[in-house]
């Protein structure tokens, strides 16, 4: 088979979406799938509605489409604030966007009058991540002027933590959440249906143990697709770590110096390579590099130590055994290898369903 291509096993990603689904349904917190990492793969929505997620969630409208495009029929949420030259894109092809300025609503409110349509929107609210965010102390004013907009439902609030800064969601920064809630239902005098705490990075959060307050919604890509959780990049016990993969062919393999000879200046992606000299050694070239994923971002099988990436190589020191060449390896990823080789036209997609995800894990040996 054609490589590099990215191996997806659907029943391990439905395996990983249901063990969530049921983990947090009994903390009361719903998932949305997020689906950006997959590009709207239609393959992975259908599992990921089959194990129960009770919508997608994505933050390219065009990958919305894609899915619409296949007849995929479930509640679908952009979650990145729309941008108003796509005003009329969103209305039309998603239930609910997220939101932080009151001119993009305005432009929602205009595109949903025209198509005879109401829009849900959800007010997202800073807490330290620095991203996206309404500042609190504004919140009640913004509140204010979306219920003015016409064809235009509030859902409820959220917040995003840990993309931008690394700030981790705590007992502290959800419980601000829950009383910014209840402050705005009280206010106004109704409850809002949806108060949506993150994204996999609360995993931690909530499986600790914490009171979950009013946060009822999670938006989970990470945690589904890698099994891990984002804040340490920790398994998460019961999931699949490798539900998706990446495989790379050897197209040159030869015993090289470990290091360098010449003028040292920086590299086609202006860094110096570093300088460790262990001798010779079994040096492997796979047709893989930065036009096609991170190669920072991938792990190889052990005994194999990544040396270095160009645009179109990623090298390796093989170890004591020499790869051949037309040989195929497995790498393991992480969230950044995975979004870039999901975009890359030069990685193949292979979506199956694999004997073993069909075996509860704890019955494996």
């Amino acid at each position: 088979m054609t490589t590099p291509r990215l191996e997806i096993d659907l029943g391990k990603i439905h395996h990983n979406a249901r063990f969530l689904v049921d983990l947090l349904g009994r903390r009361g917190i719903s998932v949305s799938a997020v689906t950006k990492a997959t590009l709207g793969l239609p393959s992975i929505a259908r599992e990921l509605l089959a194990a129960g997620v009770s919508g997608l969630a994505d933050s390219r409208i065009e990958n919305i489409q894609a899915m619409r495009k296949a007849e995929i029929r479930a509640p679908m949420t952009l979650i990145r604030t729309p941008m108003i030259s796509q005003a009329a894109q969103v209305v039309r092809d998603t239930d609910t966007s997220l939101n932080t300025e009151l001119d993009v609503i305005s432009e929602l409110s205009k595109s949903a009058q025209a198509l005879g349509q109401t829009h849900a929107v959800l007010l997202m609210v800073e807490l330290g991540d620095l991203r996206e965010g309404i500042m609190p102390a504004d919140l009640e004013n913004i509140v204010r002027q979306t219920l003015t907009f016409p064809n235009i439902t509030l859902k409820g609030i959220g917040t995003n933590l840990a993309c931008r800064s690394g700030v981790a969601p705590d007992e502290a920064n959800m419980a601000e959440l829950s009383a910014l809630a209840n402050t705005i239902d009280a206010t106004f005098g109704f409850v809002m249906p949806v108060i949506s705490g993150g994204n996999s990075s609360n995993l931690e959060w909530v499986l600790g143990g914490s009171d979950t307050g009013r946060i009822n919604n999670l938006r989970l890509g990470e945690a589904i697709l890698l099994g891990c959780e984002p804040l340490h990049r920790a398994p998460i016990s019961g999931l699949y770590r490798d539900a998706i993969t990446l495989v790379a062919e050897v197209i040159e393999s030869k015993i090289k110096p470990s290091q360098p000879w010449g003028s040292i200046k920086e590299t086609a992606f202006g860094v110096v390579a570093p300088r460790a000299n262990r001798g010779r050694i079994s040096q492997a070239i796979f047709a893989l590099g930065h036009m096609d994923t991170d190669p920072d971002g991938l792990t190889p099988p052990s005994g194999i130590r990544l040396l270095g990436s160009s645009s179109d190589h990623l090298i390796v020191d093989s170890g004591r055994d020499r790869l051949t060449i037309g040989a195929e390896v497995t790498f393991q990823l992480n969230y950044s290898a995975l979004i870039r080789a999901m975009a890359s036209p030069f990685v193949i997609k292979n979506a199956f369903l694999s004997e073993e995800a069909l075996i509860p894990q704890h019955l494996q040996t």
